[in-house]
């Protein structure tokens, strides 16, 4: 396998050789390729210990206030659609597995077949977000629906457009924001703000997950166009997928704690 050169411009136009995976070298620090994976392999873990600490505190604050408002609770998840939290379940499972796939796609050398379902991988967790903020944040902080939203056409047609017609406004839905800015007028409990700031918060540092999920999984798939990765190296394309098999687990659980509650 060739190498490919790369111009850089901070070394005045010399050229720097890729390292392929037939040609790379652990570490100074490791003794082998091995142990460096297996070192890796084990700090990637302690990060996603990290992670589950970050979000058990989600998952507590979730806790005592629905043990304190469970009105509340159950009103403010009423307005969620638990087709599309369902659909996007689905989207994540897939992905995980096109992302499992693609590791082994790499360890058996099927590079291009790796790099379609690093990219199927990434288009999946943008179909999420899409979902996310186009049908679920957007109408209920603004009262915008997205023209396509089903649920638009069970309220009546204000009249009122934004973007050319992609928008159409749904008086007295919008408002339903977290805290202080709260500002729904048809609320049947005075404890539902808390609802909605568990909700945002939970699902909004979930979804930047899954951003930071897509930027990582691009970069490993510059890497393996490059050839950097192959079958005796290929530790950035596992850590990557563990990564995103955490932000897939999480969901799982954050889907019924949220949206079928009612």
């Amino acid at each position: 396998m060739t190498t490919v050169p790369i111009h850089d411009a901070a070394s005045h136009g010399t050229t720097k050789k890729v390292v392929t995976w037939r040609e790379y070298k652990a570490a100074q620090h490791f003794r082998n390729k091995e142990e460096e994976f297996d070192g890796v392999k084990l700090g990637m873990w302690l990060f996603l210990a990290t992670e589950v600490l970050l979000f058990s505190g989600l998952f507590c604050a979730y806790t005592i206030f629905r043990l304190l408002y469970p009105q509340a609770f159950a009103n403010g998840s009423s307005y969620l659609d638990w087709r599309w939290g369902g659909f996007n379940t689905v989207v994540l499972l897939i992905s995980s597995y096109t992302m499992a796939a693609s590791i082994r796609w790499v360890q058996l050398q099927q590079y291009a077949r790796a790099q379609a379902n690093l990219l199927f991988t990434i288009g999946c967790g943008g179909l999420f977000v899409l979902i996310k903020f186009l049908f679920e944040y957007t109408p209920k902080w603004s009262g915008w629906f997205f023209f396509l939203d089903p649920a638009l056409s069970h309220y009546p047609d204000s009249g009122q457009r934004a973007l050319g017609g992609l928008f159409h406004f749904v008086d007295g839905y919008g408002g339903k924001r977290p805290g202080e800015l709260f500002s729904y007028a048809f609320s049947s409990d005075p404890y539902e703000h808390l609802w909605w700031s568990v909700y945002y918060s939970a699902t909004g540092i979930h979804a930047t997950h899954v951003l930071i999920g897509m930027g990582l999984i691009f970069w490993v798939y510059l890497r393996v166009r490059k050839g950097m990765y192959g079958p005796t190296h290929y530790t950035g394309v596992e850590m990557a997928g563990l990564y995103w098999h955490l932000v897939d687990l999480i969901w799982i659980f954050l889907f019924p704690l949220l949206y079928l509650i009612h």
